[in-house]
């Protein structure tokens, strides 16, 4: 029985069809996307993946889209802390401050002479970046390589501690360079992200994670009212012969940590090692109280998702409940789960879906499906599909690289951004439509082409490629405004009436849209 429990935690970790926007646009590998909106600013969205560049290691790029999803700026590929680095894990947040962050990991994936999880920060709303700051080093924890699966959030309740960012990680998957115990790790900065303390366990004594569990992943929340909760998983049988997940709680910044046990029982978590397997905790803006945290689980013969929550603060959750509303027992395989809540308590899952493969193996065709459960219910809605079609298997899925995806709901719209490889290559899709009425489907967006503007920076006009003239040119304000809009004349736009700042000039062109950003003086 021993055994058993341990193998179950040692592998624990639209109506009608809409056309999904393609986003990345990379022709070798773009994966594990992320995106934030503006709360400022429903029609900003901020988009950030792994993706290819020449001549380099995997790195991490981001997009900007000003009108809501339909059209993106050119992706920014952020450079590496050592040339032979390659880097992961993106996430991005806004804090109350209208700031926006981006965490990710960069590290020499061969030989793990470097690490660390870094954080960049943009006031332009993502077109530029700040250099690089660290948040945790491999340094910080000798034999441990603590630097791995990096989730940020950020606190935006205006308290006492609103701005504080926390950045939980794990231990790298290496057995020949990591020993036992493991470890889920915080770091906490509590001056908007200019320095980060010496990082610190999640875990104590009698709520350890344990020698069991090589990839103690924690996934971190901060409620409404700024407390701060990430939940762990953990099987240690001085402790508990059950496995647990365990919920660690701070009102104190990290400082003081504490801990409860959420669950414990068989019935988390999934032995399949090909399936994306990553469970997520949430916090609901209108109900400081209300925390959901979701999972994948193999009890009905399959990968499933489920959840549970809590409305007390975590003293007290729920039975599981499962999401997904296929047959039960079908021994079709889901994955690859997100979910958001709504400011007013909507909520919204995503993932990818098997049903309609021929067989029950990880290699079955997929499709991206949703369902939500509205604020005045206590069960979900029936589940839909959203991306637009049903992808094949392709080898690419089986490996790191596609291991989340990640959805946003706002006023009750939804926004889920995936990669998958129906092009041949694995790309970024986006889709956004209304949770309820499940319409707003959008079409796939022209090929991104940059164009030099000069000279930049100016005060008088601007100069465009030649074969521009007689297209419409709109110019934004970083904060999305159209601000101008009108034919291209000749090669020069007069910007003379602009205020001074930094602006984002786009084309379209036939199939192309011809995009770049410039700054007048």
């Amino acid at each position: 029985m021993s055994k058993i429990l341990c193998n179950i935690f040692l592998l624990l970790s639209l109506a009608a069809y809409s056309q999904n926007t393609l986003v990345s646009g990379g022709n070798i590998f773009e994966g594990e996307p992320y995106l934030v909106i503006n709360p400022q600013n429903q029609q900003h969205l901020v988009a950030a993946w792994m993706g290819f560049q020449i001549n380099q290691k995997i790195c991490i790029k981001s997009a900007v889209s000003m009108d809501g999803g339909n059209n993106w700026s050119s992706p920014i590929a952020q450079n590496h802390e050592e040339a032979t680095n390659s880097s992961a894990d993106v996430s991005l947040a806004f804090n109350s401050a209208g700031a926006l962050f981006m965490c990710y990991i960069d590290y020499d994936n061969e030989l793990f002479t470097n690490g660390q999880i870094i954080i960049r920060k943009s006031v332009d709303g993502g077109f530029n970046w700040s250099n690089s700051i660290e948040v945790i080093n491999i340094t910080d924890c000798p034999t441990k390589l603590c630097v791995d699966r990096p989730w940020m959030v950020i606190d935006k309740s205006g308290g006492i501690h609103d701005g504080t960012i926390y950045v939980s990680s794990m231990n790298a998957k290496q057995p020949t360079l990591i020993s036992p115990p493991y470890f889920p790790y915080l770091s906490v900065s509590k001056n908007a992200g200019l320095s980060f303390e010496t990082p610190r366990y999640l875990d104590t004594i009698n709520f350890l994670a344990g020698s069991v569990i090589p990839q103690v992943m924690a996934s971190p929340a901060v409620s409404a009212d700024g407390t701060f909760y990430a939940v762990y998983p953990s099987y240690e049988t001085s402790q508990s012969v059950l496995p647990r997940y365990l919920l660690a709680k701070s009102n104190t910044q990290g400082l003081a940590i504490n801990h409860s046990t959420a669950y414990q029982g068989l019935n988390f978590g999934v032995q399949n090692d090909l399936l994306k397997r990553g469970s997520l905790l949430k916090a609901d803006p209108s109900n400081s109280s209300h925390l959901a945290y979701f999972f994948l689980s193999e009890i009905n013969d399959g990968a499933d998702v489920y959840f549970t929550e809590t409305t007390d603060a975590g003293i007290t959750w729920t039975t599981m409940q499962r999401i997904n509303q296929d047959p039960i027992a079908n021994g079709k395989l889901q994955d690859l789960l997100w979910a958001d809540f709504d400011v007013d308590g909507d909520l919204l899952v995503c993932w990818r879906d098997r049903r309609n493969g021929i067989g029950t193996s990880y290699a079955e065709s997929t499709e991206i499906y949703a369902a939500v459960r509205p604020k005045d219910s206590l069960n979900f809605n029936i589940d839909y599909p959203i991306s637009s079609q049903q992808i094949q298997h392709d080898q690419v899925l089986t490996n790191s690289g596609n291991d989340f995806m990640h959805t946003c709901l706002m006023n009750d719209t939804a926004y889920a951004v995936w990669g998958d490889v129906r092009t041949g290559t694995l790309k970024i899709y986006l889709n956004k439509w209304n949770i309820f009425s499940q319409v707003g489907s959008i079409s796939e967006i022209p090929t991104d082409q940059s164009i030099q503007i000069i000279p930049n920076p100016s005060n008088l006009t601007i100069q465009i490629p030649a074969n521009l003239i007689g297209e419409t040119y709109t110019i934004f304000s970083l904060t999305g405004s159209a601000i101008i809009k009108k034919e291209v004349v000749d090669e020069f736009i007069d910007i003379s009436a602009l205020a001074k700042g930094s602006y984002f000039l786009q084309i379209i062109k036939d199939a192309n849209c011809f995009k770049s950003t410039f700054i007048k003086e």
